[in-house]
């Protein structure tokens, strides 16, 4: 608060912003916003890609390493972490659950096993594919 001084007297005036300097500020907030928030959306979906990329390829290498290994591929995933293939079984990226999808082969010459992992997710990836077919 200042005094200032009109037609002879003090008066006091009162320093703030406006209803209309507040509602552009607001206004201005709210078109930024609009314009960051896909942006942010799509870089999310594109680490969740990356990560189940990632995760597939070196428990996929794992179950390989296993394999030339062991003459046969695990009977379970735990295996891999029992015998240091893996240090862990990691999450799905997709649906957050540490759950996935097996192929398994059952022949005579290479055993029983599993031989191949998917994410349980039925949704649409960014390149149209769907993730339970990576």
């Amino acid at each position: 608060m200042a005094l200032i001084m009109r037609n002879g007297e003090f008066v006091k005036k009162h320093d703030g912003f406006t209803i209309m300097e507040l509602l552009v500020v607001l206004l201005l907030i709210a078109l930024l916003a609009s314009i960051v928030t896909p942006v942010v959306t799509k870089s999310i979906v594109r680490a969740k890609e990356s990560t189940l990329k990632e995760n597939l390829f070196v428990m996929r290498k794992a179950i390989d390493d296993y394999y030339a290994d062991n003459a046969r591929y695990p009977e379970q995933i735990n295996e891999l972490v029992e015998q240091r293939y893996l240090r862990f079984i990691p999450v799905d990226p997709v649906t957050d659950q540490p759950q996935w999808n097996f192929s398994y082969v059952d022949s005579d010459e290479q055993g029983q096993g599993i031989i191949d992992i998917h994410s349980e997710s039925t949704k649409q990836a960014s390149d149209g594919s769907h993730y339970n077919d990576w």
